[in-house]
């Protein structure tokens, strides 16, 4: 069994990072947030506009995301930095700790002047920063792990070489215990009977027909067709032509095997195996509502060479084309344009992505994370009230 060193958490889960964040839980609090953490070298800020003036379902799924980030195993601790004006930051903190996790919650209900919110702050994570670096590793196999598959910026290549590479390490993590989670239900659009006839029961296959439906039933209430507003202007940059050439090559990513399970954004595997999460297909919040869901990597497509990482998660990226390695070689961690130039096979990329994670896993820096790319943002449902 194939084995990585990691971060062993309270509730039983195991981290590849041992992150220190502070995290706002409403949007005006943004920029504490980052000033907070330019106080405490070492500490990550993870800043958002959500968590004011949303509908209740948009702030629940606010709340589960924010609870997944904070609580994520790669997340060693965890400051919360709230108004106290009706905002829920002392209720997760709360609920956080409760399950094992080092979290505090800071807020200005009791009329604080910033200064003294800074100077609180600092204090505490310098004392988190301090205890994370004293946390030990321990070892645990590849059961444990749980891999988003994202892709952005895909271009004509991508369903050839990358994605289906991607499938190929899908299949080897699930093969040998682990879980895979495909996301972003608007690029399964024209292809969703394809992954549905994968569903282990009909329950599951229904489950997924739903959300795709419903997806595309919201972007019709708007006045957009979806069907005709994609691809992207991007992607057709990038050689793709139809909605449908663009979602069986991002479907792709999810392999061969069985569909075990359907989640909503930000929401834990209760299967293991392969499963789906209802996201959008802009990356930033995809990536988000699969860490949020607990991914302790995230294995990121690119056609155009998009540089989106994550604050907790290290985000692998994989090359689509010779082109893209040769000008971006800095951002792309796996040149799955091997395949094209008669280098490698689909077969052996997958390989080397998996040989890839378990690397990171091991505590390889991506090349996401050497550049400090830290994109963070929620998905919203609906307008801003």
């Amino acid at each position: 069994m194939k084995t990585f060193k990691g971060y062993r958490r309270p509730n039983g889960t195991i981290g590849v990072r041992n992150h220190v964040i502070v995290i706002n839980t409403v949007g005006e609090l943004a920029g504490l947030t980052k000033k907070l953490a330019q106080l405490v070298p070492g500490v990550i800020p993870v800043a958002h506009q959500a968590g004011k003036a949303q509908y209740p379902e948009d702030l629940e799924q606010t709340v589960r995301t924010l609870k997944g980030t904070a609580g994520h195993p790669n997340v060693s601790a965890a400051l919360f930095l709230g108004m106290g004006q009706g905002d829920r930051a002392e209720e997760i903190a709360s609920e956080l700790a409760a399950e094992g996790h080092y979290v505090h919650a800071i807020t200005f209900k009791d009329k604080k002047a910033i200064s003294d919110v800074l100077k609180e702050g600092k204090l505490w994570l310098e004392k988190a920063l301090e205890r994370c670096r004293s946390q030990q590793t321990e070892t645990a196999d590849v059961t444990e792990l749980i891999i988003g598959l994202e892709c952005g910026g895909s271009d004509a290549w991508s369903g050839i070489t990358a994605n289906p590479s991607i499938g190929a390490c899908s299949d080897l993590i699930v093969r040998d215990g682990g879980t895979s989670i495909l996301a972003e239900t608007t690029e399964a659009i024209g292809a969703e009977h394809i992954l549905a006839k994968r569903a282990v029961n009909s329950k599951v296959s229904e489950q997924f027909l739903k959300i795709v439906k419903d997806y595309e039933e919201r972007i019709k209430d708007t006045g957009e067709d979806i069907r005709s507003a994609n691809p992207t202007p991007g992607n057709m940059a990038g050689g793709l032509t139809t909605l449908e050439e663009k979602s069986l090559g991002c479907i792709k990513k999810g392999g061969n095997s069985p569909l075990m399970e359907v989640l909503s954004y930000a929401e834990k595997p209760t299967e293991k195996g392969f499963v789906f999460m209802d996201t959008p297909g802009y990356d930033v919040e995809s990536v988000a509502g699969l860490a949020a869901g607990g991914a302790q990597i995230v294995l990121f497509s690119t056609g155009k060479g998009s540089p989106t990482g994550s604050p907790i998660v290290p985000v692998i990226k994989i090359g689509t084309n010779p082109k893209l390695y040769e000008i971006m070689s800095e951002h792309i961690d796996v040149n799955a344009g091997k395949i094209i130039e008669g280098i490698s096979t689909i077969d052996e990329v997958g390989q080397e992505i998996y040989d890839t994670i378990m690397q990171t896993a091991n505590g390889s820096f991506t090349a996401a994370e050497k550049h400090k790319n830290q994109e963070f943002a929620i998905w919203r449902l609906a307008e801003t009230i």
